[in-house]
């Protein structure tokens, strides 16, 4: 994987959405979508805010993207998430035709790369590990709390 120069800077970015929804009780997974250097939508879980098992960071932060574009293809965007996307996400990075998806921990549980076969759009670069370990133990105290 190679990482650019604005990689950690971004998904540091997404990691303060990530505390976002950890201050709202929800799983600690935050997104940004950027274009050019701007970020042009950004996300957090929402999903027992909203009673809504769709409202994941990616999801937010791309409808959130869309809509500033005024148009559903992000293939010149980046997206930063902290956590590998699910099947349902990825479907979604598919349908948009993301440019590139960064993340920085992986889901050994329910990730997309679990499939057999890959699901994102053909042309969509990945690039996986940026501040792995951060965002990894934001998620392992999340949980550690929530089975006390």
């Amino acid at each position: 994987m190679i990482k650019t120069a604005s990689d950690e800077h971004f998904m540091k970015l997404a990691y303060a959405e990530a505390q976002e929804a950890l201050a709202k009780d929800e799983v600690p997974i935050g997104a940004v979508v950027v274009q050019n250097g701007a970020v042009i939508g950004r996300g957090h879980n929402l999903t027992q805010t909203l009673n809504d098992v769709t409202a994941h960071a990616e999801m937010q932060a791309i409808t959130a993207a869309a809509s500033y574009l005024g148009a559903k293809y992000l293939n010149e965007c980046t997206l930063y998430v902290t956590l590998e996307p699910c099947v349902m996400c990825a479907g979604a990075i598919a349908w948009s035709q993301l440019g590139t998806l960064v993340y920085a921990a992986e889901d050994p549980k329910k990730g997309y790369t679990l499939l057999d076969k890959n699901i994102v759009h053909p042309k969509t670069e990945v690039r996986k590990g940026v501040m792995q370990e951060e965002c990894a133990e934001l998620l392992k105290s999340f949980f550690a709390k929530k089975r006390r």
